[in-house]
């Protein structure tokens, strides 16, 4: 252990993800076991900068392993944004005798914890936790199989309706700029079309196929919109239009946020939680933790916030297998 680490910081910031809570509790437990401090950030930077602290020990993490959100609740911070909030954030880290600070979060979570580095010097390592899986050099990001779960059990649901009335439903999922949840839900789900930032497809395609499946005897689509690519509203709007059939839009918002993280999920932020603890110890900073295959490793946070590679090439082949299976 490095000398001038004794206590730590643990926040989670930005939009909660499945999991959060089983990666607090492997930092905590990870932590004490190597004989250190934990003390929990409450509420994000926002909570960093009004000095919302509490200690934390092993009993203070039983019992949330299966809960979603975070205990440590969350939120974003306007102040932040500002040098004059991050300086308030240091000053706060340091006033609280904290060495470093894990944080657990996504694109803009990651680059709060740059600013702290580039401010006050501040040690960090993060954990990439978010729905959207939208981080670079990492395979998954804590949450996103949950919430893929999660649209997959309503899309299931929405089949029976759709079966049984012989309509098309546009599902609108969460994914502005990353389609994993999209694609993955729909290849899944035995969508019939699903629409993607960067799938350039053309609503009057869509409605063409429509058009050509009911002439063959097929009566009910679902098609899976990630809401980079439009608003499930809008986008049956249109199709309803070209062809003249019923089209109904249901969006499921942020109950794809939310519900027990599943197996893993909870696997992926254990060992990423641990991992990153002892990054700290070994005296890293300023990277987050990713997975390649089975193997965790550290990713500079640039890297992760700013050069991810879209896999387009991927994506594309996961949309043909959707497309086969549907016809």
């Amino acid at each position: 252990m490095t000398n001038d680490l004794k206590r730590i910081g643990v926040l989670t910031s930005g939009g909660d993800a499945p999991g959060m809570n089983a990666a607090i509790r492997s930092i905590v437990r990870t932590a004490v076991h190597e004989g250190l401090e934990v003390r929990g950030i409450m509420r994000g930077y926002e909570g960093l900068i009004s000095g919302e602290i509490i200690e934390l020990n092993s009993r203070s993490v039983s019992n949330i392993l299966s809960r979603g959100g975070t205990i440590l609740k969350t939120a974003r911070s306007a102040e932040f944004m500002t040098e004059t909030g991050q300086r308030k954030a240091v000053q706060v880290i340091r006033d609280s005798g904290i060495d470093a600070v894990v944080i657990i979060g996504g694109n803009g979570s990651l680059q709060g914890a740059m600013a702290l580095e580039k401010i006050g010097g501040i040690k960090t390592i993060g954990v990439p936790g978010t729905i959207d899986n939208d981080l670079g050099d990492t395979d998954y990001t804590i949450g996103c199989h949950t919430s893929v779960d999660t649209v997959l059990d309503a899309v299931d649901k929405i089949r029976d309706t759709v079966t049984s009335m012989e309509r098309i439903y546009v599902v609108e999922v969460m994914g502005r700029e990353e389609p994993y949840i999209a694609i993955m839900a729909s290849l899944a789900g035995g969508a019939e079309e699903v629409l993607f930032p960067g799938s350039r497809m053309d609503l009057a395609v869509v409605a063409k196929d429509i058009k050509e499946a009911e002439s063959k005897g097929k009566r009910s689509w679902i098609i899976i919109l990630s809401e980079g690519y439009g608003d499930a509203v809008t986008i049956s709007r249109e199709i309803a239009g070209i062809t003249g059939y019923e089209v109904r839009p249901v969006t499921l918002g942020h109950v794809q946020r939310g519900g027990s993280p599943n197996a893993p999920d909870r696997i992926l932020a254990s060992v990423m939680g641990a991992y990153a603890v002892r990054a700290l110890i070994a005296g890293e900073t300023g990277k987050m933790v990713g997975i390649k295959g089975h193997a965790l490793h550290l990713v500079d946070y640039r890297q992760a916030c700013f050069e991810r590679e879209k896999d387009q090439k991927l994506n594309q082949e996961l949309y043909d297998i959707t497309k086969l299976l549907a016809s």
